[in-house]
């Protein structure tokens, strides 16, 4: 990854954009991160692996929210027991 000044990125614009299609340009300012620099296939990765995470999320909630309506309450009891380990061991004796 390049690391240039905002002023860098000023005066050799053109060239940082050819650099960003090898990899990332990252651009700072008085020593933070201010900006990246990405080709667009970078870019489509990174928003395309945004919407399956929004999607991902979506799927859970949903899903949880239909298990939360058909839990019986002694059941809604008895999960909210379960600890991190007891639940780990039981999703991997599923596996």
């Amino acid at each position: 990854m390049v690391k240039v000044t905002s002023v860098e990125a000023q005066n050799r614009f053109g060239q940082l954009i050819d650099m960003s299609q090898r990899e990332i340009v990252t651009v700072t300012r008085h020593g933070r991160t201010a900006a990246f620099i990405v080709s667009p296939r970078d870019m489509e990765e990174l928003v395309d692996a945004r919407r399956r995470r929004s999607r991902a999320l979506a799927d859970l909630e949903a899903w949880s929210a239909q298990a939360k309506q058909s839990q019986s309450p002694a059941q809604a009891a008895a999960a909210a027991k379960l600890t991190d380990e007891e639940v780990n061991r039981m999703v991997h004796e599923l596996r």
